[in-house]
């Protein structure tokens, strides 16, 4: 399956945890709801993933954790944030040049509609 392949059914599935239980949750209760739906389907995911950062040649377990990993090709960082800032948008576009990820999502679960809180990041 291919990176927008998964992309996609993640949007279905988030727009349906969205649906279910609107804003306001903390964001682990979103990421857990989130990756049962992905495992219902049939999806290899991996919750909260370690990310590690090779320094001169050393992998160093600093501590980075990815939120959501799916079939080890799409990123998933979740938010429950006002607006996204850069930083955002870096924190997703470093688990994907340190994981060697062509693709990324940034979802916001504090919105009215979640179509207005994906983001796509590509490497």
């Amino acid at each position: 399956m291919t990176e927008n392949e998964l992309s996609n059914i993640t949007i279905g599935k988030a727009i349906e945890v969205h649906k279910t239980l609107g804003p306001g949750l903390l964001e682990s209760a979103y990421r857990e709801c989130l990756y049962f739906d992905l495992v219902q389907s049939g999806l290899y995911v991996e919750k909260e993933k370690p990310m590690p950062i090779v320094y001169k040649d050393v992998k160093l377990d600093h501590g980075y954790r990815m939120d959501l990993l799916v079939e080890n090709k799409l990123v998933i960082e979740i938010k429950t944030v006002e607006l996204f800032t850069d930083v955002h948008t870096a924190q997703v576009l470093t688990y994907l040049r340190l994981g060697n990820y062509k693709l990324g999502l940034l979802i916001n679960f504090h919105v009215a509609l979640l179509k207005d809180g994906i983001k796509r990041i590509i490497n």
